[in-house]
């Protein structure tokens, strides 16, 4: 503190409050090959309903890894998941497909119209975005217009036509478009309709600039049909871009331009529509196809970069359509229009026809390599600017369904946890070594031989098997792994208990929504299983499907071996570590010291009043921290921690005694 050299008051606080601090213990972790949603990103995912809405529903290629990571939200809500980058691409208006792996790459690569595929592409990478239609109504001309005598019908068309002959449709289809809204006028000023029509529309489904014929549906009648009177020779058309009805008015000069003096007509309207029905599951219609469902409209943006909205925020349409769009990027501009994405006070022109633009080219890969997986799981490497607790691995067959498969992912699982070594991770046995064998001896040979290859760790948790559960998404019932289930059970012990609580037996360990098992191992069996480091998973008549087993994939014998010993010292570890942080660069003093050990000891007497402990004993002081510890400006603090043990093994003594013996005689209370 800084010295009085006059007489005075000098007032200053000290914080003595500090204690370690709660730390989550049920993050889960799951990557693999995903319908759609970002690429090679952590996103956090909250719910089976956020997991839809991110990355898709499962399909018959992905559903094991995407049943791992919706079971887990059975029984928590929080895991980080990333889709690992393979041979996918987005969807783009034109052009080779390219991919876009998040928004980070988007804004860093993209956003400055560099990619030369047009005026769109998807949001996020696979066959998903083919789906998806964007159209443009830059102009009023384009919102809506009276067409010219040139454009007048050509004989009269009966009730029930299907097309209509014009003077003649312009071969550019400047006049005339596939999708527009068109309906009939006695005059070129279109306040009069044809007697009958007030009020019909119809749509114009195919154009023929050779013939100048027209073919129209009309929007009145479910079954798609043609005009519904007497359309008389020489009427008139008016012609309205396809999604007009959507929008107040057409676009013009938007406020911000009229009040700051810059370029007239900046105004723009855009519609992402599903075209095929495959994202929003529209009904085909009696003709066989399929409406154009709108997802999303953005009206009156702006071409000026510089625009805003009334209140204030950015209203220039790449920024908008980045900023609230869920389905595509802005890619460049129209390549008609002048001034797009510039601020002039000039006028901002394209050519007066709305633009439809079908987004193509976007493909999916589910064939993921063990490298491919490997380097999606690589991101949760990080541990200073990640957390999670609970390494969900999923299917041990996506590259291959075979032991040595399995062993090289599960090896790749156990890096990971064992570079981070503060978090847990689960991983079931190939498919092929329990789901479809009729044996139940070769099952037990199948998953013991497959984890006898499998490295030694504490960290990494071993189950048998699959359960079979409904798909509900594609009505069929599927063999899913179990380890996103046995995560999600020591999740659940969090809530309910704690994490240094098993996970196992019948208080907490009932899987859920499982119909069967692939393997249901008897006693034997699970005697074999357990003394291979395997954690039965078992089927017991009326009372559910249940682990029944909390070991660690830990070799040698120690404390370490049980689920509960090992999520113990995480927990402690973190904490501990993350309150041990504030007494870098402070002196290696007894003050210091102190405040250590009555920082620690109070939550390691918690720990212990909860069951987690049964004793304990911290050392922080000159018998460990010596003059040459001091010197090299190191601190150190040893912990003694005797950790609660979970019962695995019970023995009921049932003794038989005569009439006339005291129990105290035979060892009784």
């Amino acid at each position: 503190m800084a010295f009085l050299v006059s007489p005075g008051v000098q007032v200053k606080e000290v914080d003595l409050t500090n204690v370690v601090p709660a730390v989550a213990t049920s993050i889960g972790a799951i990557a693999g090959a995903f319908e759609k949603g970002p690429v090679s990103s952590v996103t956090t995912i909250t719910s089976e309903e956020d997991l839809i809405k991110n990355f898709g529903k499962p399909n018959s290629s992905n559903f094991e890894n995407w049943y791992c990571a919706a079971n887990f939200l059975q029984y928590t809500n929080n895991l980080q998941v990333v889709r690992a980058e393979s041979g996918i691409v987005n969807a783009v208006a034109s052009g080779t497909a390219i991919l876009i792996r998040d928004t980070d790459h988007y804004l860093g690569s993209f956003s400055a119209g560099e990619a030369s595929v047009g005026e769109w592409a998807a949001r996020t990478a696979g066959t998903h975005g083919n789906s998806i239609g964007v159209s443009i109504c830059a102009t009023a001309t384009a919102y809506e217009e009276m067409l010219t005598s040139s454009n007048q019908t050509v004989g009269e068309d009966a009730v029930g036509s299907t097309s209509i002959a014009v003077d003649d449709i312009d071969a550019s289809g400047d006049e005339i478009h596939v999708g527009d809204i068109i309906s009939f006028f006695t005059d070129s000023a279109g306040t009069t309709p044809v007697t009958g029509e007030d009020g019909k529309q119809y749509e114009v489904t195919a154009i023929n600039t050779s013939t100048n014929v027209a073919t129209i549906k009309r929007l009145d009648d479910p079954n798609g049909g043609g005009v519904h009177n007497i359309i008389p020779d020489n009427s008139f058309i008016k012609r309205r871009w396809r999604f007009y009805d959507r929008f107040d008015g057409a676009p013009g000069t938007s406020a911000w331009s009229t009040a700051n003096a810059r370029g007239t007509g900046d105004e723009i309207h855009v519609v992402v529509y599903d075209r095929t029905g495959d994202i929003t599951g529209a009904a085909v219609d009696v003709n066989g196809e399929r409406q154009n469902a709108i997802i999303e409209t953005f009206a009156n943006m702006s071409k000026n970069p510089n625009a805003k909205t009334a209140q204030g925020s950015t209203n220039y349409y790449p920024n908008v359509i980045y900023n609230q769009s869920q389905f595509v990027y802005w890619m460049d501009h129209n390549s008609s229009g002048s001034n797009w994405g510039t601020d002039t006070t000039s006028a901002y022109t394209a050519v007066d026809t709305p633009t439809a633009t079908n987004l193509s080219g976007g493909t999916d890969d589910y064939s993921l390599t063990n490298g491919e997986l490997r380097l999606a799981y690589d991101k949760f490497a990080d541990t200073e600017s990640l957390d999670i607790n609970l390494v969900i691995g999923g299917s041990s067959s996506i590259a291959a369904d075979t032991a040595s498969n399995m062993d090289t992912h599960v090896t790749m699982i156990t890096d990971l946890v064992e570079k981070r070594r503060d978090c847990v991770a689960f991983v079931s046995p190939y498919r092929a070594a329990t789901v479809n064998i009729a044996n139940d001896t070769t099952q037990t040979e199948n998953v013991k031989t497959g984890f006898d290859a499998c490295p030694s760790s504490s960290y990494v948790v071993f189950d048998s098997g699959y359960k079979y559960m409904y798909d509900k998404y594609n009505d069929v019932y599927r063999f899913v792994p179990l380890n996103g289930d046995i995560a999600g059970l020591c999740a659940f012990t969090d809530r309910i208990a704690d994490s240094f609580f098993s996970p196992a037996g019948f208080n907490r360990g009932n899987i859920r929504g499982a119909i069967k098992l692939s393997y249901n191992p008897n006693n034997a069996q699970r005697d074999i299983l357990y003394r291979a480091r395997v954690n039965p998973v078992v089927n017991f008549p009326g009372q559910g499907v249940v682990l029944f087993g909390d070991k660690t994939a830990l070799t040698k014998p120690s404390a370490f071996d049980r689920i509960n010993v090992r999520r113990l010292f995480l927990l402690m570890e973190k904490a501990i570590a993350t309150a041990a942080k504030f007494q870098l660069f402070e002196f290696n003093d007894e003050f210091t010291r102190a405040q250590f050990r009555n920082l620690v000891e109070p939550f390691l007497r918690d720990i212990q009043g909860r069951r987690g402990i049964s004793d304990f004993s911290v050392v922080a002081d000159a018998s460990n921290n010596t003059g040459e510890v001091i010197d090299r400006n190191e601190f150190v603090a040893d912990i003694f921690v005797k950790p609660a043990r979970a019962i695995n093994f019970i023995t009921l003594s049932f003794i038989a005694t005569r009439t006339g013996v005291a129990f105290t005689e035979v060892g009784g209370a």
